[in-house]
């Protein structure tokens, strides 16, 4: 699916929407089976609550988003730090759904330790940078270069090695959808972004091989499940495992935002994160015209469930910002 058409404003719109509306359809489900939601929900196909609201992801989202609004395209390490000293340290407790990651580089930053030793912690490897990555992918404005280089200095905060390129591929997929590459396109830059020998780029390998075999829909989600889920682990929160997932939905989906989303959901595991991811690198390529009207009227400022301060923003207005910051740069 190749939409070249489409303004910046629709495909960053598209990004920030697909997040946050699959932070809110994968949240009720996260952590279940496949087989658990099917018994409980039958097929997902859209909010599973009247009031339907994001998670951390969606939060953690909007507050890279800010640092990159207050310092642009050469955010450093030490600028996204600052951002998490100003807007997150102040709060005492309560970070509703806040990962280990996170919560680990929370304590470090409180300590006094600085990136990248703030985020070299036994929970680097986390999903916790690829789900908040897509306004770097944005910002970026199709550089990939800039869009690693910024993953690489937002994830030193809270990150290493395979959470760090995880977070990688998913900024440099957003990025090239900003150009207009199509899916394919956007499944190979997040791939050639990062080590050839990672566990990402392992399974992001087996995973197009999988999505390439011609499995049916439903079988094929058993097999992306079977050669991905670490199952035998406590958490469902592995880099590799989510970002595979989510890239697999997308490259199934052709790049439809909404088809992206509904798939990642419905595999279960690390629901919220996967579709979240999903649907950012999805509404980059389709836009947000790619939505259910319905999804997108759904939408509303985050509650502040995890990050205070981020509480009252709209996604869809911090891609309004993001764009005007494009539109800010000299040729």
């Amino acid at each position: 699916m190749t939409i070249r058409n489409l303004s910046l404003q629709d495909r960053a719109r598209g990004s920030m929407a697909g997040l946050a509306i699959g932070d809110a359809i994968g949240r009720p489900v996260e952590g279940l089976s496949a087989g658990e939601i099917q018994a409980k929900h039958g097929r997902v196909t859209g909010y599973l609550l009247s009031d339907p609201a994001g998670s951390d992801d969606t939060e953690y989202a909007l507050l890279t988003a800010k640092t990159v609004q207050r310092r642009g395209i050469h955010a450093t390490a030490e600028d996204f730090a600052q951002g998490w000293i100003e807007d997150v340290l102040p709060q005492a407790d309560d970070f509703k759904g806040g990962g280990f990651s996170e919560m680990a580089a929370i304590d470090n930053l409180r300590r006094g330790i600085r990136p990248p030793l703030s985020g070299d912690t036994m929970h680097g490897w986390s999903d916790g940078l690829a789900m908040r990555v897509s306004p770097l992918g944005i910002a970026a404005n199709g550089d990939t270069a800039v869009a690693r280089r910024l993953a690489e200095a937002d994830g030193a905060v809270s990150h290493t090695t395979e959470g760090v390129w995880a977070g990688v591929v998913i900024a440099v997929a957003v990025t090239a959808a900003m150009a207009g590459a199509d899916v394919e396109a956007c499944y190979q830059a997040g791939l050639d972004a990062i080590p050839a020998d990672s566990w990402t780029a392992r399974n992001l390998i087996d995973a197009r091989d999988i999505v390439h075999s011609g499995l049916d829909h439903d079988a094929l989600a058993l097999a992306l499940h079977d050669r991905l889920a670490v199952i035998d682990y406590f958490w469902a929160d592995l880099a590799p495992e989510a970002v595979g997932l989510a890239m697999a939905s997308v490259l199934h989906a052709r790049g439809r935002a909404a088809d992206s989303i509904l798939f990642a959901v419905n595999m279960g595991r690390d629901a919220d994160t996967t579709a979240a991811i999903a649907g950012c690198v999805a509404g980059a390529i389709s836009g947000l015209q790619d939505l259910p009207k319905e999804w997108v009227d759904g939408l509303a400022p985050v509650e502040g469930s995890c990050i205070k301060s981020m509480r009252g923003i709209h996604p869809l207005t911090a891609a309004d910002d993001l764009v005007r910051n494009l539109e800010e740069i000299p040729a």
